[in-house]
């Protein structure tokens, strides 16, 4: 991140001297000297802010340097993006490292000089020593005092997401689902009037994809990227299924095997409970909170 350092202008000051002139005496008084102008430091112009959050400034120098690196980053993946795009997904991010940093900080977390400096010495011994740390904080468009308040604002951030993501218990409220799905509405409805007529739902969830028999598995609530087929799986009891679910990817019947209130979660649901925590928390925190962005 760019560096806070407050921008100091040149000023140029013109002095201007006053010559008395008096009449020509053979005991002239000498002419006095024009008392020397007090010249007051010059003020520190404050930074420009992109945006407040709760007082606190991300300057447009740092949001500007921020979306230069982003770009770069996305150039060296072989990815294109917009600089409009990458000013608002940066000042995005920024926004919710602040917003993470704060409440670390009201928390009682705090990231004294000492502490800084063991990262600092940390970071040097893993870039191979400090030399090859300032090259890379000189070719990142760091100053030694930026890196120090990204620095700073990271590890308050990290500490703040780690703090909320592992309050995730490892457990859940799940349904156990078997789905058919079919790209016709004409054929789920066949289907559907074979279920009520007293057809197995396994036997044709089978003949529609004998290599899965529709099994979808495990999953909490938060967990499907189709929240419709998750909310019909949570209004059904253990034995019950659903009318036709209509998605993007076609038309679902689906049926609920089993329902455990706290069944374990898998890896991958377990990482999403915690993607899905720290989005719900970064948008109440985003509500609370005073945010400004300039135009």
């Amino acid at each position: 991140m760019l560096s806070r350092k407050l921008l100091i202008p040149i000023i140029l000051l013109t002095t201007l001297s006053l010559t008395a002139c008096g009449l020509a005496s053979p005991t002239a008084s000498p002419t006095p000297e024009a008392p020397t102008p007090t010249i007051a430091p010059p003020t520190a112009t404050p930074e420009p802010a992109a945006a407040t959050v709760n007082g606190e400034e991300i300057p447009v120098a740092e949001l500007n340097a921020e979306v230069e690196r982003y770009l770069a980053s996305q150039s060296a993946l072989g990815k294109t993006a917009s600089p409009e795009d990458a000013k608002t997904r940066v000042l995005d991010d920024l926004i919710d490292q602040v917003l993470l940093a704060q409440q670390a900080r009201q928390a009682g977390f705090q990231v004294d000089d000492a502490s800084l400096a063991s990262r600092l010495s940390t970071l040097a011994q893993k870039a191979g020593g400090q030399e090859a740390l300032n090259t890379w904080i000189a070719s990142h468009s760091y100053t030694d005092e930026s890196f120090k308040i990204a620095l700073r604002r990271s590890i308050e951030a990290a500490w703040m997401r780690d703090k909320i993501i592992n309050g995730i218990p490892g457990t859940a409220d799940q349904v156990h689902v078997q789905q058919i799905l079919l790209y016709n509405q004409d054929t789920a409805q066949q289907v559907l009037d074979q279920l009520k007529a007293g057809a197995d739902f396994d036997q044709l969830a089978a003949r529609n994809d004998p290599a899965t028999r529709g099994e979808l598995g495990w999953f909490p609530r938060g967990y499907l990227l189709d929240t419709k087929i998750e909310d019909a799986a949570f209004a059904l009891q253990p034995g019950q299924y659903s009318d036709i679910i209509s998605t993007e990817v076609g038309f679902d019947i689906i049926k609920v095997l089993e329902r455990d209130p706290q069944h374990p979660l898998t890896p991958d649901a377990y990482l999403a409970m915690q993607e899905k925590a720290l989005t719900d928390w970064l948008q109440q925190q985003r509500q609370n909170s005073k945010i400004v962005i300039q135009p």
